[in-house]
């Protein structure tokens, strides 16, 4: 097993239904460890740099829209195979979908309207969580434990 950190942004479905505590409680319930935790709110500069991958798309606007409804929860989450092991008790991106019993399927979007509202992003591999980790949290802001 290897020992990973990983970013997971509780998004502003998460911060507006108050499940921040909840959903963090199965991480920590999980064996992971906090190693930084802190709400902001995202810039435009951001969110063009996080989803560079979309940002030329024409639903990106939607989605800028979205992250910045309220401010966010960056954690720093540590553990053994964090990174596929968070993705597994989160569930598929798209909530409908989502089985009970996963984070997603128990607490996301489920009428449809919008893939986005899907309550946490998390890191999908090491080289992005690094990236991920570096864009939302300075060195000293990052504690092994």
């Amino acid at each position: 097993m290897a020992n990973e950190t990983s970013l997971i942004l509780f998004k502003p479905d998460a911060v507006a239904k108050n499940i921040v505590g909840t959903v963090l409680a199965r991480f920590e319930a999980e064996g992971f460890k906090i190693r930084g935790m802190k709400m902001i709110a995202l810039s435009d500069e951001v969110l063009a740099e996080h989803y560079a991958h979309i940002a030329e798309a024409p639903f990106f606007p939607a989605v800028r829209g979205f992250m910045q409804e309220t401010p966010v929860v960056a954690l720093a989450l540590a553990g053994d195979n964090v990174i596929s092991r968070v993705r597994d008790l989160l569930g598929p991106t798209d909530s409908t979908t989502a089985a009970e019993g996963t984070i997603r399927g128990d607490f996301g979007d489920k009428s449809g309207d919008s893939k986005m509202r899907n309550v946490c992003h998390a890191s999908d591999g090491l080289d992005t969580a690094a990236q991920e980790l570096k864009r939302f949290f300075k060195p000293d802001e990052l504690f092994d434990r």
